[in-house]
């Protein structure tokens, strides 16, 4: 069993809905976690399905939660949009791209095969410099509030088991298929190096 917590990051396309609700999960059960956007802005739904709202990551969660009170209070309240933003305005003070990271991580999850796919491929075009292992894990989940929550509690019982385990390396193959069959989801799993 690792002697330190594991340190853990979750990415989704815009550090907004699922990469928060893990965060937040996994922060209370006392892992050592953080949180990003892999898109390259961040995009909520706005008036219509094809007009979107979208901000730069440096807008923060505060900024943007009193742009959408002035826009539509109620519409924003409505589709659960103003209290995600306050529930992330407690987590931290913005989004962040996962991109623009440098901190190295034991496992990264990923929520969707598309952000799995960003996140694989930056870590391949950087520059190796200790050949650190990171295990990347996608656990797809549908970007809404309910599969937000449950997406969160899956990848936080997957950090609990890889944190009891003796070898992370030896063990993981072990949880994702122990999970798998317990879930019905299936998981991409993939080594990079740091």
């Amino acid at each position: 069993m690792p002697s330190y917590p594991l340190s853990v990051a979750v990415v989704c396309m815009s550090n907004m809905n699922r990469s928060m609700e893990a965060h937040r999960i996994l922060r209370r059960k006392g892992f050592r976690v953080r949180s990003f956007g892999a898109g390259s802005r961040v995009t909520l739904p706005g008036a219509a399905r094809n007009l979107p709202v979208v901000y730069d990551f440096s807008t923060t969660y505060e900024e943007m939660r009193k742009d959408l009170v002035r826009k539509d209070r109620q519409r924003y309240n409505s589709n659960g949009i103003l209290h995600t933003l306050g529930r992330n305005e407690r987590i931290k003070p913005r989004p962040e791209r996962f991109q623009e990271c440098r901190d190295r991580f034991d496992v990264i999850f990923t929520c969707e095969e598309s952000v799995y796919d960003r996140v694989v491929e930056e870590l391949w075009v950087r520059e190796q410099e200790t050949f650190q292992p990171v295990h990347v894990i996608n656990v797809d989940m549908a970007d809404n509030l309910e599969e937000a929550t449950l997406g969160s509690f899956i990848i936080c019982e997957l950090c609990e088991r890889l944190q009891q385990a003796d070898n992370l390396e030896e063990s993981l193959v072990q949880v994702l298929l122990a999970a798998e069959r317990k879930t019905g989801k299936s998981f991409l799993h993939t080594v990079c190096f740091y």
